[in-house]
């Protein structure tokens, strides 16, 4: 499961499991519960503080974990609106967020870099991709009004109706990441772009995000409906 540590005034989230290389880091309830645990810890704390999220070995994330949305189909459109829940947290947190991507990221784990203010990606290896279009998966409203508020018109038309894999450099000249590094560097950089933003940390700048993304909030939101019958919840 997701841990917590802390490098000075950034908290760094990881998204496997302690000791445990190359995890597919799915999103599951149990995973959505314990990041927002997590959080939970991170938001008591006190002072100057900023957030990195992370993982170690060939995944950052696989997304949305399918073998248990296909044996609880009857779960699953509730399930999707926490993940939503989630990503409006994230999106809304009163402090920098950085998504260190030291690995392939894929479907729901590409909405959920998203919801974070900075994307730095290893600059050699993995992919981020969106593959709905590819795997008979359709977007939720609030996922894709997420992203758009995210990306540059051209981006967004691609990464969504393509299904395409973008390597780093091919992903930040997109526009879908900030910055790349190389794979010895990558954690230390995102630590470094968060400790530079950690004084930021407060209400006034959970107000300003709230403010940014009023309508992609209550768009993400809505109530959940019709996940059950999509295939890529059977397969």
């Amino acid at each position: 499961m997701p841990f917590l540590e802390r490098v000075a005034d950034v908290f760094v989230l990881d998204l496997g499991s302690r000791g445990v290389d190359d995890t597919e880091n799915r999103i599951s309830p149990s995973w959505v519960a314990e990041i927002n645990t997590l959080l939970d810890e991170v938001q008591a704390s006190s002072g100057a503080a900023a957030l990195v999220t992370t993982a170690t070995g060939k995944y950052f994330s696989t997304g949305v974990d399918l073998s248990w949305g296909a044996e609880n189909l009857d779960q699953i459109n509730r399930f999707i609106g926490t993940v939503q829940e989630m990503l409006v947290r994230f999106l809304t947190l009163p402090m920098q967020t950085v998504a260190a991507m030291q690995g392939h990221t894929f479907g729901g784990a590409a909405f959920f870099v998203m919801a974070h203010d900075y994307r730095i990606m290893r600059s050699d290896r993995g992919f981020l991709c969106f593959p709905g279009v590819n795997i008979g998966a359709t977007y939720s409203p609030g996922t894709v009004d997420m992203v758009r508020a995210r990306l540059a018109p051209h981006a967004f038309h691609e990464a969504l109706t393509t299904g395409r894999r973008y390597g780093g450099g091919d992903a930040m000249a997109l526009g879908l990441v900030d910055a790349v590094s190389a794979a010895d560097s990558l954690l230390d950089d995102a630590i470094a772009r968060a400790g530079e933003l950690a004084g930021t940390r407060g209400d006034v700048l959970g107000e300003i995000k709230r403010t940014m993304y009023a309508n992609e909030i209550r768009s993400l939101l809505n109530p959940v409906a019709g996940v059950d019958e999509m295939e890529w919840a059977s397969k």
